[in-house]
């Protein structure tokens, strides 16, 4: 049976919710993402060194005073490791609950969200090499 949209807790709607017009409460939404979010954080050791290494990027961004342009790109990088990371966790668990056995479409899903988040963390390093170094090497020569 669907959850009413007024039931705090529920997050997942049902038909009848959804085409009647009924809204879900915006802040029932935030909370939802911020736990999502905070669950992918607690659980996924991938997550947690992207964190780690958007602290590390933070510090060397005020330590090397880059500039408002290498910050957007910093935060920019970091906030799509983040999101890019969430997915792969979500896709992740969609797949476990749909396919518990083994299942080649399984393998290929999993991989491919891995590979996004793999792609994302090239572009991140790459970015932070553009960022990073020239004001580093300016630093101690």
């Amino acid at each position: 049976m669907g959850a009413s949209p007024s039931d705090d807790n529920a997050f997942v709607r049902s038909a009848e919710t959804k085409c009647g017009g009924q809204r879900y409460k915006l802040t029932s939404a935030f909370a939802n993402a911020g736990r999502g979010l905070f669950e992918a954080v607690r659980t996924e050791r991938n997550l947690r060194i992207d964190a780690c290494m958007a602290l590390v990027a933070v510090a060397f961004g005020f330590a090397l005073h880059i500039d408002m342009s290498s910050w957007l790109a910093v935060v920019i990088c970091i906030g799509m490791m983040f999101a890019l990371e969430t997915v792969n966790t979500a896709i992740e668990a969609v797949v476990d609950l749909a396919s518990p056995g083994y299942h080649e479409l399984a393998r290929k899903a999993k991989d491919c969200a891995a590979g996004a988040a793999l792609a994302g963390a090239f572009a991140s390093l790459i970015v932070g090499c553009i960022v990073f170094i020239p004001p580093f090497v300016a630093l101690i020569a």
